[in-house]
């Protein structure tokens, strides 16, 4: 009986193999050792992960929207191998942006060349400089403004609040946007994420572009604070999502940079098991960083997987990885090996 199960197990394994497509096939021929072996250990981890039933949290952090990683997360939201994004406002709003504006986004491939002058130069034109890609203000940025602006003033009005992911939901479903769209809309991460409605963990929006306009806003007096809900109702938010979702085994958290965006959400274990004292509450399942910072003092969290552990985050057992190279190269791979492209 052992021996027919292993022959099943053998012949289940072969067929996931040769199921996958070339880029899949390419990166497990290729990818033998360092972090391209790190790479592929990752991505079978996960895969084994969702495989058995768990869920997954991904974290944005840096510029990964206006990167496009939509081209292969919406895919992995729509396939249901993401379960829960916890992004800055930047990466939440920035791929709206480039589903209204893409057409108008100006690409500067010698951005490391640039002077002063010439990012001054920009500004004045218009342009928002993202590494090698500038947001033009007036297309993408205004563009959404007024309409986000109404569904702000009108909650405000009527006293009711929501979380900022939550106004971007009823933004995408009133379909007002559709008039301005410019690229594929299933290469729309934040599209997917409110179709199926995607629990989203956005903390310190307050320091993206329409965060900032928000606050600009609440300044002039024709908005109340209030009527965005705060930082500390996300991480009930997220306290509220993690109890309802480990299923008594844990969830997975594939990290995208560091920053916030891996920072909040982690820190809602030990909150759960040390400060309102829930043993039943499973460590992290599964854990992931994709990061270019090395370990090293005053570095923007540099921290390996290992240390986690001494602050109640992931169990001693849980699988974890850190791949040490640019999240653009990165992920995309990952998700593609996940889609089994």
């Amino acid at each position: 009986m052992l021996q027919e199960l292993f022959s099943f197990y053998c012949t289940l394994k072969k067929y996931k193999t040769m199921a996958k497509g070339a880029i899949s096939q390419f990166i497990e021929k290729n990818y033998l050792h360092f972090n391209a072996a790190s790479l592929v250990d990752a991505a079978k981890a996960y895969e084994a992960h969702i495989d058995s039933g768990k869920k997954m949290l991904v974290t944005l952090a840096g510029a990964m929207s206006t990167a496009e990683l939509g081209i292969s997360l919406a895919e992995m939201i729509r396939q249901g191998k993401v379960h829960a994004i916890c992004c800055t406002g930047a990466n939440l709003e920035e791929d709206v942006f480039n589903l209204v504006a893409h057409d108008y986004y100006k690409r500067i491939p010698k951005y490391r060349d640039l002077v002063p002058q010439e990012e001054w130069d920009l500004m004045e034109n218009g342009f928002n400089r993202v590494t090698d890609t500038c947001i033009p203000e007036g297309e993408a940025i205004r563009r959404i403004e007024g309409h986000i602006f109404e569904l702000w003033k009108k909650a405000n009005d009527n006293g009711e609040r929501y979380l900022p992911h939550e106004f971007f939901y009823q933004l995408l479903d009133s379909k007002v946007l559709e008039q301005y769209y410019q690229i594929d809309p299933k290469n729309s991460w934040m599209l997917a994420a409110a179709e199926r409605k995607l629990p989203i963990i956005v903390p310190g929006w307050e320091d993206s572009t329409l965060g900032n306009i928000f606050a600009s806003y609440c300044i002039t007096g024709e908005l109340k604070p209030s009527t965005m809900k705060s930082g500390i109702e996300y991480m009930i938010y997220t306290a509220d999502w993690y109890t309802k979702n480990h299923g008594g085994v844990g969830i997975g958290f594939f990290q995208i940079g560091g920053g916030i965006a891996g920072d909040f959400p982690i820190c809602v274990v030990p909150m759960l098991k040390q400060d309102l004292q829930k043993d039943d509450v499973p460590f992290w399942s599964y854990f992931c960083q994709i990061s270019d910072s090395t370990t090293s003092y005053g570095s923007y969290s540099g921290a390996v997987p290992n240390e986690k552990i001494s602050w109640g985050k992931l169990h001693i057992e849980s699988p974890s990885f850190i791949i040490e190279s640019d999240a653009t190269i990165v992920a995309p791979l990952i998700f593609a090996y996940l889609l089994g492209q």
